[in-house]
């Protein structure tokens, strides 16, 4: 068993605080949760709206994953914190819903929180798997 890789991307957003975007130990990949920020422009406003910053917030996830060399088809597990979420829970799910094929969806849990960084409307982490 080899100690964890801690993976911090050279290009996409900006971590908000003192972390990895990633850690990586045996073929597991624990992504941490990405906000809709701008990855070129870390000072921009967040989106307005929960489907753009749902949008952005995928986006987000797609860079880190594929700085791994991976992509949504390794994603075994998903998290969403929603601030608003009576509001925006229907909404966020179709934006999300995009990027997983019907055969192909993970585990997921969808937590209403009072905050996130930024007083973004939604938050997103994933764990990966990379075989073999």
């Amino acid at each position: 068993m080899a100690g964890p890789v801690f993976h911090l991307m050279d290009r996409g957003p900006a971590p908000v605080a003192p972390y990895s975007h990633a850690v990586e130990i045996d073929g597991w990949c624990l992504i941490t949760g990405q906000l809709a920020t701008d990855p070129d422009e870390d000072t921009a406003p967040l989106p307005q709206g929960i489907e753009a910053q749902t949008r952005r917030t995928m986006e987000n996830l797609r860079i880190v994953l594929k700085g791994l060399g991976l992509d949504f088809t390794h994603v075994v597990s998903a998290r969403v914190f929603l601030t608003e979420f009576e509001r925006d829970y229907e909404a966020m799910n179709r934006v999300y819903a995009e990027y997983f094929g019907a055969d192909m969806r993970p585990a997921r849990t969808c937590i209403g929180v009072t905050g996130l960084a930024r007083r973004a409307l939604v938050e997103i982490d994933c764990i990966a798997y990379r075989a073999g």
